[in-house]
């Protein structure tokens, strides 16, 4: 009699139950011990594994998917070795992070155990090298679930990186990837018990099934990102910067410029420049004939064209173009359904709006995101600051990128972002996060926090009286202070405390070697506090009892 062959489902649904079983006894038993030192020999061995492998992935991710081209594959995986590595590396992901001596707190890194990481065809080799990167630095284990149509570059950048964690120190089962893939498989590695924290980086409805698995999930959405030229901006290069993102790897970073929107005082400008660099406009008709190619009847990116060169998409639609074409531009009169190539695309088709000034402009923006953007990537070209400022306040992203392209700016290869190849949209897109995901975004902070006299408290019984001075001690010390003995040198005017720090506040103060006075009730982003750490940048006053 003979035995049935197990169905696909059942055994990818088995094999997710047991690679994070394993994953997870190697977390707990032995990589959630290690000591900072430890992790980051592992995590150097495996960013080196991956440069020195970066072109040989390259290709296979474009043999295997047909996706991009290889150079620009290459330089992905180079940007998630060399710059991601680069970012990480001095971040303190072990034991002790901060201790406030002020506020008696003391903060120390706990790791959330198994990341369940999804990894989309569109960038496989270089998203799989970054979450397994920040993943093992934050002392987590990892099992990876790569896409169907990608599976096997996916699985040998794992065996890649496997190799050199392996003989660094790391327990073999801390680092795997399903080989056997089907879309039960990867809800079960969602949603079992031995999974700690979801990566899932893909389309809407994987994004969904991340946050209905009932787990802590990052779900990194679409994008439908806007590129404005402002009629101050330098032209020449702004169109430069739109084209050469639009055109990087073929349009399949979900960061890439998705329609180019330019003032009408400078559209002849840009329309020249755009042809400079390889644009193709379309008429009407060539328009409507893309369109039936490159959107499907759901309105979604037709998997046939995404990430192929511009000659063979116009060839699919029947359109004649010069084989040095490098994008396809189509004007569009609006956004909507009525103009299918309004949405994201992900390849070398841009849509092409003319608008009167910046205000129209910011309107055009504001309908491009909400038909399939919002929360992720703006960019904007202009020399206008305050016309700059004016988008970055209003627009419902959570990425405004000036004068620089938004492919890889966005990522932070182009600008001072954390260098990340998964970006969260926040909660515009229903994502739990809207910054660029680092390691510190895989760990939880358990915090230590002793007991503080509190102004007109009586102290329990038996505990020592707080040290006081007499009344006499007191008011000479705020008369030293705020009317200095006749002769004495006046006292320089400090600047006032800091309610507020970010990022940018940080790195300046840093660059220009100055210390930040910030009140003890001031707010400082993660990014900034992250950036100022095991530095004496921040000095923070003692809060006024």
């Amino acid at each position: 009699m003979a035995i049935p062959v197990e169905s696909p489902d059942l055994r990818s649904i088995e094999e997710a139950r047991s690679l994070s079983r394993k994953a997870r006894e190697a977390q707990q038993k032995t990589l959630g011990g290690f000591s900072q030192e430890q992790v980051d020999r592992i995590v150097d061995a495996m960013a080196a594994a991956a440069r020195a492998e970066a072109e040989r992935l390259a290709r296979l991710a474009h043999e295997e998917t047909g996706f991009g081209n290889v150079k620009d594959k290459t330089a992905k995986n180079l940007f998630s070795a060399t710059d991601v590595h680069a970012y990480i590396r001095p971040l303190r992901t072990v034991g002790i992070l901060r201790e406030d001596k002020d506020t008696g707190v003391v903060e120390i890194a706990e790791p959330m155990g198994v990341v369940a990481a999804v990894i989309p065809s569109t960038n496989p080799t270089s998203t799989a090298i970054h979450n397994a990167l920040i993943s093992i630095k934050a002392r987590n284990a990892i099992v990876m679930s790569p896409h169907p149509s990608a599976r096997r570059c996916i699985q040998e950048t794992t065996a890649v990186m496997h190799k050199a964690a392996v003989a660094a120190g790391l327990p073999p089962d801390a680092l795997a990837c399903m080989a056997e893939v089907t879309l039960e498989g990867t809800q079960e590695l969602m949603r079992c018990r031995d999974t700690g924290v979801i990566l899932a980086t893909g389309g809407t409805g994987l994004v969904r099934a991340a946050y209905s698995s009932g787990k802590p999930a990052y779900g990194v959405g679409p994008g439908n990102v806007p590129a404005y030229v402002e009629k101050t901006a330098d032209v020449k290069k702004a169109v430069r910067d739109v084209i050469n993102g639009k055109t990087f790897d073929y349009g399949t970073l979900c960061s890439s410029e998705q329609s180019l929107i330019c003032d009408e005082a400078i559209r002849d400008q840009v329309i020249a420049e755009v042809k400079a660099n390889g644009g193709h406009f379309l008429s009407e008709a060539e328009t409507a004939a893309l369109s039936k190619v490159v959107v499907t009847p759901q309105r979604l990116a037709n998997p046939e064209i995404v990430g192929k060169p511009a000659p063979y998409i116009a060839e699919k639609a029947g359109i004649k173009v010069p084989p040095e074409t490098r994008v396809l531009v189509a004007p569009l009169a609006g956004v909507g359904r009525e103009f299918p190539l309004s949405i994201e695309k992900l390849s070398p088709v841009l849509a092409f709006y003319v608008v009167k000034d910046w205000h129209e402009g910011c309107e055009r923006c504001l309908q491009l995101l909400r038909y399939g953007g919002t929360g992720h990537t703006l960019g904007i070209h202009s020399r206008d600051d305050a016309v700059i400022r004016e988008f970055a306040l209003k627009k419902p992203v959570f990425r405004i990128v000036a004068n620089t392209q938004t492919s890889m700016g966005a990522t932070g290869y182009t600008t001072g972002l954390a260098p990340s190849m998964s970006l969260g949209c926040g909660a515009y897109a229903g994502n739990i996060t809207s910054d660029n995901i680092t390691p510190l975004h895989l760990i939880n902070i358990k915090r230590l926090a002793y007991e503080r006299p509190r102004a007109g408290v009586t102290p329990p019984a038996g505990a020592p009286a707080p040290e006081t001075g007499s009344l006499q001690d007191k008011v000479r010390a705020f008369l030293d202070h705020r009317l200095p003995r006749p002769g004495a040198p006046a006292a320089p005017t400090a600047p006032p405390a800091l309610d507020f720090v970010c990022e940018d506040d940080v790195r300046r103060a840093l660059r220009e070697g100055r210390t930040l006075r910030v009140s003890a009730r001031a707010i400082v982003t993660p990014a900034a506090r992250d950036l100022a750490s095991g530095t004496a940048v921040l000095a923070v006053e003692k809060q006024q009892s």
